[in-house]
């Protein structure tokens, strides 16, 4: 069996630097295994085209491929056209319990606020394919969820799946259910649009520009029945220790990584690295080739970390983030984001819901 890389949206080709495309438990693939035999089909037709088998979902604690668990939704995309939903029902499947100890961070969590910030930092111990993200101002607060990177045949599940998975989610973080102000969805109307409402409480849009659920901003400061400081504490070291082990790299590569990671400002050049590690720049490409990866491939995962960091948190304009991240000029730093995600920057922050253009103004009402 194998799996392929979901397409650039803009391209025939592979793309991966998909935000989804991190290593995660199996947990979600069991669930949509079950899904799928609950309208009638075999696991072997679940799991086709994937590296999975039904014995390598036994184990509790193993990890899969992203590329896997997208080949399973579009298995079942395809196999269950008549089955109205499918997405939704797939979304109301995944329990706090599903997600291990990062759904133990969040119920831990003092506030909504602290829980929702705790979940955006460690997503990657998730199961989502869209991008998600918090917003908040004039007393409405929204997650907005992006799905730019999903493959087109199986975007509607995934967002359909991805945000009933964040309701129930709220549901067992605060034990009741925060009414939404508004829900609103990219597309046409389904022919199942009524059965949204079952879901998500409120009449949805849709034909909007972005896929985001808002409620009243006064709901996060309320204090989650199950806070505890110790807990909360020791789940996020787990959490964080987690994400490093699923986004490390080993030998040479993690070396050159790290090193890169020190001075994102100024990144040295591999002679400079090759030299600090005791060895010619002949040397250090070959044991990058024999770890799968080149000096320009480990630049390019750097500066797309700290990339996304800053657009997202930060609030800094581009040209800004550009000379941050050591490109010579605006329009080098526009190619390579290209190159990286398929699109713009500009056209990246419209997909979050973030201001096009960041002005001094608009940074400082988001510090205010």
């Amino acid at each position: 069996m194998t799996s392929g890389l979901a397409k650039n949206p803009k391209s025939n080709q592979t793309s991966p630097h998909a935000s989804w495309n991190f290593r995660r438990g199996n947990a979600s693939v069991r669930l949509l295994v079950q899904l799928g035999i609950d309208h009638g089909l075999t696991v072997d037709q679940v799991l086709q085209g994937t590296a999975l088998t039904p014995a390598s979902l036994e184990d509790l604690k193993g990890e899969i491929e992203a590329t896997d668990e997208l080949a399973v939704i579009t298995n079942l995309v395809r196999l269950l056209p008549h089955v109205p939903g499918l997405g939704l029902e797939a979304g109301s499947r995944y329990r706090l319990t599903t997600y291990g100890i990062w759904g133990y961070a969040l119920i831990s969590s003092p506030t909504l606020h602290s829980a929702a910030h705790l979940a955006l930092r460690y997503l990657n111990l998730t199961y989502a394919f869209t991008h998600i993200s918090m917003q908040a101002g004039h007393g409405i607060t929204s997650f907005t969820l992006g799905d730019l990177e999903v493959p087109a045949e199986v975007r509607r599940f995934v967002v359909e799946r991805d945000a009933v998975a964040v309701r129930v989610l709220q549901k067992d973080i605060f034990q009741s259910a925060i009414p939404l102000h508004r829900i609103a969805f990219k597309g046409a109307a389904p022919s199942y649009a009524h059965l949204y409402v079952h879901y998500f409480g409120v009449e949805p849009e849709f034909n909007a520009p972005y896929n985001r659920a808002e409620f009243p901003s006064h709901y996060l400061d309320l204090p989650l029945p199950q806070a505890n400081e110790n807990t909360v504490a020791m789940c996020e070291d787990i959490c964080r220790d987690l994400v490093n082990q699923r986004r490390s790299r080993h030998g040479c590569a993690a070396v050159v990584r790290n090193r890169l990671l020190h001075t994102p400002g100024k990144l040295p050049d591999m002679e400079t690295i090759a030299a600090e590690m005791c060895m010619t720049s002949r040397t250090l490409r070959r044991h990058l080739v024999a770890e799968g990866t080149t000096f320009r491939d480990l630049v390019d995962e750097v500066r797309l970390i700290l990339a996304l960091e800053l657009i997202e948190t930060a609030h800094m304009g581009h040209k800004e983030i550009a000379l941050r991240l050591g490109f010579h000029d605006l329009s080098s730093f526009i190619q390579a984001f290209r190159r990286w995600k398929g699109v713009t920057p500009s056209v990246y922050r419209s997909q979050l819901g973030l201001p096009v253009r960041v002005t001094r103004s608009t940074r400082m009402q988001r510090q205010a």
